[in-house]
């Protein structure tokens, strides 16, 4: 297995470098310019100054290579601020925002706290949610319980998750005042009182969140367990006088989850890219939000970098799935 993760660890290299490239290259296609947002009074003279000062002056090839050398640029004592684009010792190699007038990094760094606690908090309870209802579910097919979780799924999964936000907001923010429409991002736990008014602004944004990424999970959970319960080792393990709860908790689910694991894995890197939605209706000062404001700006470095790292971080859960398969599976092997 070492073997396989070194190659496809390889093989990633590459294939990260051509998504940097398809990445900058229609970023530098986009119509608009950044400086578009300045006003028109500023003397021709200026603008060219400022235009060599975002290094606007340069041509392509030259800038994709500089950007490149500043998100993976490393130094003997800063490696990890080298890995994010971003170098204590030499501001000079940091990838500067043109809307924020700061490193790119930065200003992540600043936004992920939100987006984790959020985005990050609603997969964590969607899954938790998920995994046992789809196998409830398939265990007992067509009963109640399967057809309450099929219509609550169906529900959660068609439904656009601004529409249920808004419908959240109108019913448990206007007319029951219970939860805060809009969420603080100022706000500082430091007491009882100010954790349990963070857990009442986290309460709606969570629960729209979960409630879609549930929907998804528990369908994939039911058809993976639906499947594995029909093939013939269950027969044998039920004829060789295994219990139930063996057979459906050890045999079914174990090889039941190898499809789940990745669904489940290819979504994580969505918790960092944020929910750009979702921010949008609770005003979640989050990643999602950031890339929003970027775009609007035009902030190509932000853009660039944000996309980037949701590409990155693709490809090595991506590569986490595939090693999973091998634990729940012990019929897989990587020679």
């Amino acid at each position: 297995m070492l073997t396989y993760a070194l190659r496809r660890l390889l093989i990633a290299i590459p294939t990260l470098l051509f998504i940097s490239l398809v990445i900058f290259a229609l970023l530098e296609l986009a119509p608009g310019d950044p400086l578009a947002s300045q006003p028109l009074t500023i003397p021709p003279d200026v603008r060219e100054k400022m235009r060599a000062a975002l290094g606007l002056d340069q041509p392509a090839w030259w800038r994709y290579l500089l950007w490149l050398k500043q998100f993976f640029w490393t130094e003997p004592l800063h490696v990890l601020d080298g890995l994010l684009g971003t170098s204590l010792s030499d501001p000079t190699q940091r990838i500067i925002s043109w809307q924020f007038r700061s490193p790119a990094m930065d200003v992540i760094w600043a936004r992920l706290p939100q987006t984790l606690w959020v985005v990050g908090l609603a997969y964590i309870v969607g899954v938790l949610i998920a995994v046992p209802i789809g196998i409830v579910s398939a265990y007992r097919q067509y009963s109640w319980f399967d057809q309450i979780g099929t219509f609550v799924s169906m529900i959660g999964f068609s439904v656009p998750t601004f529409f249920t936000g808004v419908v959240l907001i109108i019913v448990f923010a206007v007319n029951l005042h219970w939860f805060p429409s809009v969420y603080d991002t100022t706000l500082r736990v430091t007491d009882a009182a100010s954790f349990w008014k963070q857990v009442k602004q986290m309460v709606m944004p969570v629960f729209v969140l979960a409630l879609y990424n549930a929907s998804q999970i528990s369908r994939f959970m039911r058809a993976s367990m639906l499947d594995n319960l029909g093939q013939d080792y269950v027969r044998t393990a039920r004829a060789k006088g295994m219990s139930e709860k063996v057979v459906v908790l050890k045999h079914v689910l174990r090889n039941s989850l190898i499809p789940v694991v990745t669904v489940i894995a290819l979504g994580i890197p969505t918790i960092f890219g944020g929910a750009i939605i979702t921010e949008q209706v609770f005003k979640v000062n989050g990643l999602g939000q950031l890339l929003i404001t970027a775009i609007y700006a035009n902030d190509l470095p932000m853009v660039q970098t944000l996309t980037f790292i949701f590409a990155i971080l693709t490809v090595a859960f991506n590569l986490l799935a595939d090693i999973l398969y091998g634990v729940l599976d012990p019929r897989i092997r990587y020679d």
